[in-house]
């Protein structure tokens, strides 16, 4: 019981590194990023990290054949999702465009216009679900890795994962904020590049590796 408890913390600490720098560049984004939002994206990284092991851990033991051919894709859609984020993130900060911030209010309050919510829901949700996914996608493989595990057993440890994701993104939110205060510091900028950089990780690693 402990190797298992030992390696679901282990896979739970290298499948969250891609989410861990995103978290990062996400604070660099937004300096003034308050505890609410932190625990939304880290709980939203932490759920698809959850989610992900159990879905390859399903297709193995369902239909293998499909997810074998599904796992090519993986790097490219990674790649494409994260730089088209991370481009995004540069060009607003070079055009100093007026987008709602990653700050905005956490909930659509009573009264809000359809507007108002419509430009919520693609400043923020949008945004914050792609960036889910694509951190998470290279998770699925982990399905082969615990096919020899019950159904019991493939949760507890996809938890473990999860729970892993959410202290470790919680953390990149907290260091990537004291960073973004630093003087002079082109922080949405440089959180684009680190998006892109984690694009081209990914892809590198599951197409050439």
């Amino acid at each position: 019981m402990l190797l298992f408890l030992l390696n679901s913390v282990f896979l739970g600490v290298a499948l969250a590194m891609d989410a861990f720098s995103l978290s990062v560049a996400n604070a660099l984004r937004d300096k003034n990023i308050r505890l609410n939002k932190i625990l939304l994206f880290s709980g939203t990284f932490a759920f698809f990290q959850f989610i992900m092991p159990m879905a390859g851990w399903f297709c193995v033991h369902s239909i293998i054949s499909i997810f074998n051919r599904v796992l090519k894709f993986i790097p490219w859609i990674s790649f494409f999702i994260l730089l088209a984020l991370g481009l995004k993130m540069i060009i607003e900060s070079v055009r100093g465009g007026d987008d709602i911030s990653v700050e905005g209010n956490i909930s659509c309050e009573e009264g809000n216009s359809a507007e108002e919510n419509s430009g919520f829901f693609r400043a923020l949700i949008i945004p914050l679900l792609l960036q889910g996914i694509a951190t998470s996608l290279d998770a699925l493989s982990v399905g082969f890795t615990i096919a020899d595990y019950s159904a019991s057993l493939a949760l507890v440890c996809s938890l473990i994962i999860a729970a892993v994701t959410f202290v470790i993104c919680a953390f990149g939110f907290f260091l990537g904020k004291k960073a973004a205060h630093i003087k002079n510091f082109k922080a949405e900028i440089f959180g684009g590049i680190i998006l892109i950089l984690i694009g081209i990780e990914i892809f590198v690693k599951g197409v050439f590796f």
